[in-house]
């Protein structure tokens, strides 16, 4: 394992991965936008070391996490995360490929798939950096099924992802995912955004709506109050 990250103002402590894919700002706004109320159960799949399925067990202390991940190692290092934060009464994770996993008991699924779908994009010389990214055959529509299938009624699926994904992840939706919500994530104020998170319910068959999104950075490279208060404050975007 590589050296601790500390994310929401170092009230969370992550081992990190040696050669993998670290855990960052995407990761903690993913757990701000979940829905999930206290006494729900939530699913993060990909979960690498658990940064994002342990930040929404911070902000909801009653819910439980069950993190999927197809490395073994990085469900050791989300185990021992879990831990070493005090949460591994209301944790679990799980070794599986997502293309298998399906286990329908959760009220919430978050996920942050590979950003670069294997083919679209030269390898890292990291295998497991490689995994995170996308180096396997896994696609958007797999982490999509699975989420489907692994949700209870009409629970609710987040997912973070490239901005200019948008208009896959929806079609790859399909019928199954109503009530979609798009909320950008600005890197600054008039530039195009980068991330965007899109939030659904199974079965759900409201209308789309977007949403003005965060802006993440002052023209300095300092966080905006909105930022912060989800970065370091653990409030729900």
């Amino acid at each position: 394992m590589s050296k601790d990250i500390y994310i929401l103002g170092k009230a969370l402590r992550l081992k990190q991965i040696e050669g993998g894919f670290h855990s960052g700002l995407d990761a903690v706004m993913l757990a701000a936008a979940c829905p999930a109320k206290d006494g729900a159960h939530i699913l993060d799949l990909g979960t690498g070391v658990g940064a994002a399925g342990l930040a929404a067990l911070y902000r909801l202390p009653e819910t439980k996490l069950t993190g999927v991940d197809i490395q073994a190692d990085h469900i050791e290092a989300a185990l021992y995360n879990a831990q070493e934060n005090g949460m591994e009464a209301r944790a679990e994770f799980i070794c599986a490929d997502i293309r298998e996993f399906r286990e329908a008991r959760f009220e919430h699924v978050i996920c942050n798939p590979p950003y670069m779908e294997a083919g679209a994009h030269a390898p890292s010389p990291s295998e497991k950096r490689a995994k995170a990214l996308g180096h396997e055959d896994t696609t958007l529509e797999d982490w999509i099924a699975c989420a489907f299938d692994c949700l209870k009624g009409q629970g609710s699926l987040t997912m973070i992802h490239r901005a200019d994904m948008i208009d896959k992840i929806i079609l790859a939706m399909g019928k199954r995912f109503g009530a979609v919500e798009i909320i950008p994530l600005w890197p600054r104020a008039e530039a195009p955004a980068k991330r965007v998170i899109v939030r659904a319910y199974k079965h759900k068959k409201s209308p789309a709506n977007i949403h003005p999104g965060i802006v993440l950075h002052h023209e300095d490279g300092s966080y905006t109050k909105e930022a912060e208060a989800i970065l370091r404050q653990a409030k729900s975007l």
